[in-house]
């Protein structure tokens, strides 16, 4: 039996940040499918096999130890797995990881994107955080560049109209987060995810993404 089960819907979005972690340190998952991630959400809480809102969860099974939340599995597999560099860095860059995907999915789809709306996003605070992690992006290593590989390659490979975005505000972090998404294992690992629909965070969200992508800067 493989180490790990990875209970999470199938799409990047959260996901990637515990894959990419995943196949760095050369191990094996499974990933039991979105209807037994609905069945244990829906279970009472005294029945879960740990307490939990929402996927992703993480189940090692070597130390049959249940851990929600991206971030607390992200960390639980740096440290692991031999990945941890600077666990303040880390953990800032998982809360920064966590503030942009609510921003970029307008409060995980409690609204959709309009024109005014993605204009003043994609104008002023997407760009912002693009910078503040190119500027940190010099010194991260290890899981620090895990975390920022699989927020913003992830970002502008699935949603491939942000890619200019980013190559012009933050050009040595777009170079980062490529190089750590080329290389070898992670590679392996998105060549998986290769055509897959959906392309990021699914659902009308995703819908709404693309709408406004493909609309151009004139949406």
């Amino acid at each position: 039996m493989k180490r790990y089960g990875f209970y999470y819907h199938p799409i990047p979005f959260r996901g990637h940040f515990i894959r990419y972690v995943l196949a760095e340190a050369g191990q094996e998952w499974d990933e039991p499918g979105h209807d037994e991630v609905m069945r244990l959400k829906a279970l009472p809480v005294a029945e879960q096999p740990v307490p939990f809102m929402a996927p992703p969860v993480l189940h090692d099974r070597d130390r049959d130890l249940w851990l929600p939340q991206m971030p607390a599995i992200v960390m639980h597999l740096g440290r692991e797995h031999g990945l941890s560099r600077d666990a303040d860095l880390e953990l800032r860059l998982l809360c920064d990881a966590s503030d942009i995907l609510f921003e970029i999915t307008r409060w995980h789809g409690a609204q959709m994107w309009e024109a005014k709306s993605w204009a003043a996003f994609t104008g002023g605070r997407l760009p912002r955080w693009m910078r503040m992690h190119e500027r940190l992006a010099g010194s991260a290593e290890g899981l620090a560049d895990l975390v920022l590989a699989a927020l913003w390659h992830t970002m502008v490979d699935r949603l491939p109209g942000l890619r200019a975005l980013l190559h012009d505000t933050a050009p040595r972090l777009e170079a980062r987060v490529d190089a750590v998404a080329a290389s070898p294992r992670v590679a392996a690992m998105l060549e998986t995810w290769s055509g897959r629909e959906p392309r990021y965070c699914a659902g009308q969200i995703e819908a709404s993404l693309l709408d406004m992508l493909e609309k151009g800067p004139e949406a």
